[in-house]
């Protein structure tokens, strides 16, 4: 584990000009609405109090700061806008105040960016000391100190660039989802006017993120260095609280330990118990429950799916002639001519659960050379049947569509949904003839519950799928994105990895998900010209 050693140590802090002890003074004179402690005190914890004290105690002997730059990374739930917060207002109106000052906290969008906003606010609001001094703007996202012309300001990332400004203080809120240009302008713009003026500070308060290729990253990278001593950088300070390799995740001495208000009681222990469990079974909540829950810095910058032994516990028999008179329903990822294509059809089994069978097509010429670049024997699933190879160059469409005209045939099909890229040429015939066809939108808007739904049933053991080896492996290759609001969808985890079988089976089953074991195409009023290609 990664834990700074003076949060709790009780080592004396350098404190000669008493700065720190009276900025922790300064904020137990504070109240938040929030406190349920009598008359509503502001909370400032043993481990807070620690952070404050290590900020603006050391000075030197000109008095002014050491730290210049506070790299505060805590997993979720540990209070840190709190104490982003209280710095926040100590730089506004408490004793760090500067007359014409300029605090500016920035997020990765404006929603994130008004979270510290309203904090701010909240406890400006819940004591009439502060809000007779301060003056609140907020279509702005603003609270100023007129008196001392003091101001406040949260903005975006992806917002209006901050150049000109000369902010004495910045705080960066989870700069491991600073995203694209905007992002690094942003940051660039605000990190480099700290330079204008003496005394300034920088705080980056986040949670750990993925991969190496953010911004974040050499932030974090160099206050871990800091903190572990390998460099020497007074005026970096370091509060991180990282899980390590070889740490044991599922111990809750573990967790107690990274989550330094977890002993105050936040965030809930009965929570992430629950959450544990969930992780032993799921690779996907396992990334979750390690990055935000226990500040894991991933390497990946997705995460894996499936756990492929559950998974492959589910294979079971597919009886196709069982399934003749079962409702039926079609993914199709259609691919670029030289790649696969993959058709799924997807039962329900009444009791939960689904059942799914792929047809998958590639171009016959060069496969041999396609199985040397992806590393898997293309040749031999061909000779045993589970790939069919289309003469030619380029994966033959009309195969395609007689696949999906015989299943129509074979199973009472209620719908067929397309991936919309390539579709048109397979689409159209099959529209004009009356199959229930149409295009599917890609986003986390149906790939999310989706994936959830083949998740659940796979961790039930009701995911029926006949072991077929290629679509095993393009579930093994598929790997998740989730974005800030928990939303999921589907990337290639292997850069030689293909997930169309996984892509056509999600489709199927959200179709499948959604139907009723009826569907409008079998009403009298429903034909062809109802349909509205996207």
């Amino acid at each position: 584990m990664m834990i700074p050693s003076w949060i709790d140590d009780g080592s004396e802090i350098p404190d000669s000009l008493g700065c720190g002890e009276r900025a922790v003074q300064w904020l137990r004179k504070l109240k938040h609405p929030k406190s349920r402690a009598p008359g509503h005190p502001f909370t400032l914890d043993p481990w807070q109090e620690r952070i404050i004290r290590r900020l603006y105690g050391p000075r030197h002997a000109d008095g002014s700061r050491v730290a210049r730059r506070l790299v505060l990374v805590v997993p979720r739930g540990n209070r840190k806008t709190s104490l982003c917060a209280a710095i926040t207002l100590l730089h506004l109106m408490g004793p760090e105040r500067q007359p014409g000052g300029l605090i500016v906290s920035a997020a990765s969008a404006h929603d994130q960016a008004l979270e510290l906003y309203r904090e701010v606010d909240l406890i400006v609001a819940g004591d009439r000391r502060m809000a007779k001094h301060l003056r609140a703007l907020p279509y702005k996202s603003e609270i100023s100190f007129p008196d001392q012309r003091v101001t406040y300001r949260a903005v975006a990332s992806d917002g209006k660039t901050q150049h000109g400004k000369t902010p004495n203080v910045v705080i960066a809120d989870e700069l491991h989802v600073w995203e694209g240009t905007a992002g690094r302008k942003q940051w660039e713009a605000l990190t480099s006017a700290l330079v204008k003026v003496p005394e300034t500070l920088l705080i980056v308060a986040t949670t750990s993120g993925r991969g190496q290729e953010n911004l974040a990253w050499k932030t974090v990278d160099y206050a871990m260095k800091v903190q572990k001593g390998e460099i020497d950088d007074p005026a970096t300070l370091p509060a991180i609280f990282m899980l390590e390799e070889g740490d044991d995740w599922q111990s809750e001495a573990v967790w107690a330990r990274l989550n330094p208000g977890m002993v105050h009681g936040y965030p809930d222990l009965e929570g992430f118990r629950d959450e544990a469990r969930k992780a032993i079974l799921s690779p996907h909540a396992r990334d979750q429950f390690l990055q935000f829950n226990l500040n894991r810095w991933l390497d990946q910058s997705a995460s894996p799916f499936l756990d492929m032994g559950l998974y492959d516990a589910c294979a079971g028999t597919v009886d196709l002639d069982a399934l003749a008179d079962q409702p039926c329903w079609i993914g199709v990822d259609m691919s670029v001519t030289t790649d696969l294509t993959a058709v799924v059809a997807c039962w329900r089994d009444g009791e939960g659960g689904y059942i799914v069978h792929p047809w998958l097509f590639c171009p016959e010429e060069a496969l041999r050379t396609r199985a040397e670049r992806d590393g898997v024997p293309y040749p031999l699933w061909a000779e045993q049947g589970f790939l069919t190879p289309t003469p030619g160059q380029v994966v033959d469409y009309r195969a395609i569509e007689d696949c999906i005209r015989d299943l129509c045939a074979r199973f009472p099909v209620r719908e067929i949904g397309f991936d919309r890229a390539y579709a048109q040429p397979v689409m159209s015939p099959l529209l004009d003839d009356g199959l229930p066809v149409q295009t599917m939108q890609l986003g986390w808007v149906t790939q999310s519950p989706a994936l959830s739904e083949i998740e659940r049933a796979v961790l039930q053991g009701r995911f029926r799928h006949g072991g077929h080896p290629v679509l095993r492996w393009c579930f093994d290759n598929v790997a998740i994105h989730t974005d800030q609001a928990g939303n999921r969808t589907m990337h290639k985890g292997k850069s030689t990895g293909r997930i169309d079988g996984a892509f056509a089976a999600w489709m199927a089953v959200s179709l499948a998900a959604a139907g009723d074991g009826g569907s409008i195409y079998d009403s009298e009023e429903w034909t062809p010209d109802l349909m509205v290609l996207a």
